[in-house]
């Protein structure tokens, strides 16, 4: 029986005695030998990803794999996606930052990697395969595309969030990060599903496709109309449809749009995707609400600054009665909208990821938080102290520093801790950084046990 993880060791040990200098010139040859290597040890499971394939692979009934990419909102549309085709009564298998799945069985991703490697990923869509799927829908990252883990799949449908600065340290500038996105809609031909109100559309809406449809909310094939938010969530309209979902926030109305798109090219109906949408009471890590009463507690993945400042602006708009309040009066005993006191504990990744957005983070932290706490999150080989110290940079230089409190609390647990019981009075605690994650990656190249959601859970003592 094959066995991937004696493999990857041994790779591993060979690399090392490479000079990095000459494995960095054969890099793209040794990636795609072992994507397509590990296709065919588990048998093409998606098919031949070639348009010569044998007749074998051209069988009625393969499954159709579908690959979202884009720097924001990828596991939520991931998400939204599997349940829109599970509706339609077909079995879908899913990978992405928020776990595994193959129809009903689920489990967590603690690789710390979105995308698996080679072999992990083509074993798993041999188990998708024999456990009798329709559909596959990946996580498609930039870093899994640099190293070839996409070759030897054969997808169906590629869908663009969204394009944003991120991974720049990895992948040298900008412009390669998002040619490494691009791949992934020269390498499929049938669906492409795009976002029409990004700024940079073009970098991926002028590929040839048999099926393409935009989505958006200025422009596109569908286009939401009527966008309110509710104390529940946000609702909205589609082609006379309205949706009535527990998602707050026009960025998730965006990942609706996204799945809807997808469902719509697979010839489902807005009918049967409504109550499915409407169904979601949140995506595990993605704007979460652990408590609504009597303060509000999220917990969020944000890790990037487009999606930070969207998270705080979202939470900042709602009125504090949506979570049972009292509307406060003003000296004539008149009623007024009070917003919300907004509390938020924020660390940011080590090891080398995107340095340049912690100050990032300050700035925005400054212009929507009332109380800021500063913590650890994945430090890996860096010193937690100093880049709690990058953060503090772009609060101290924002022209909004002396309305936040600034707080420094190196223990997660501690610092989460702090924040709850300054939210006392009411408010919303957003802690961010790591959403639905089960590990802390630290030093030593060690993961230590860790959920966000369960230290908010222990802390208030509220039942799972």
């Amino acid at each position: 029986m094959f066995r991937e993880g004696w493999l990857d060791k041994a790779l591993r040990s060979v690399k090392k005695l490479i000079p990095k200098s000459v494995f960095d010139f054969f890099a793209p040859i040794y990636h795609a030998t072992l994507a397509y290597t590990g296709a065919l040890i588990y048998g093409f499971p998606s098919g031949f990803p070639w348009r010569l394939a044998p007749p074998f692979f051209k069988r009625a009934g393969a499954m159709k794999v579908i690959g979202v990419t884009g720097t924001k909102g990828k596991s939520t549309v991931i998400y939204l996606t599997s349940k829109i085709l599970e509706a339609n009564g077909d079995g879908v298998a899913a990978i992405g930052s928020l776990g595994y799945k193959i129809k009903d069985k689920e489990w967590p991703n603690t690789l710390k990697m979105t995308m698996p490697g080679r072999f992990k990923l083509q074993k798993f869509l041999r188990q998708a395969k024999n456990a009798g799927c329709k559909y596959v829908v990946l996580e498609v990252t930039s870093e899994g595309i640099k190293q070839k883990r996409h070759l030897g799949v054969k997808f169906d449908c590629a869908v663009f969030t969204n394009l944003h600065k991120e991974h720049i340290e990895s992948h040298g500038s900008f412009e390669n990060y998002y040619k490494a996105k691009q791949e992934l809609f020269k390498k499929i031909s049938n669906i492409h599903v795009i976002n029409a109100d990004d700024p940079r559309v073009d970098l991926f809406g002028n590929f040839s496709a048999k099926h393409k449809i935009f989505y958006g909310l200025e422009k596109g094939d569908l286009v939401a109309d009527k966008i309110q938010p509710t104390e529940k969530g946000t609702s909205f309209e589609l082609y006379g449809t309205h949706f009535d979902t527990h998602l707050a926030g026009e960025f998730n109305i965006m990942n609706c749009l996204a799945a809807l798109a997808v469902g719509a090219m697979y010839k489902i109906d807005l009918p049967t995707m409504k109550p499915v949408l409407e169904s979601v009471k949140f995506i595990p890590g993605r704007m979460e609400f652990i408590q609504r009463e009597p303060f509000g507690v999220v917990i969020d993945y944000a890790h990037t600054p487009e999606s930070l400042e969207a998270v705080y602006k979202t939470l900042k708009s709602l009125r504090i009665t949506d979570y049972g309040l009292r509307i406060k009066k003003d000296s004539n005993n008149s009623q007024f909208e009070m917003r919300n006191k907004l509390i938020c504990v924020l660390g940011a990744a080590g090891g080398g990821r995107d340095r340049w957005k912690r100050p990032e983070f300050g700035r925005i932290a400054a212009e929507y938080c009332d109380e800021i706490i500063l913590t650890n999150e994945d430090p890996y080989e860096e010193d937690p102290e100093k880049i709690i110290e990058d953060i503090f940079s772009g609060i101290s230089s924002s022209q909004k520093f002396k309305n936040s409190e600034v707080f420094k609390v190196m223990d997660r647990r501690k610092a989460i801790e702090t924040a709850l019981m300054s939210a006392g009075g009411g408010g919303v605690v957003i802690i961010t950084g790591k959403g639905s994650e089960t590990s802390m990656a630290v030093a030593g190249g060690k993961k230590l046990p860790w959920s966000d959601k369960d230290i908010v859970r222990e802390l208030l003592q509220l039942s799972k």
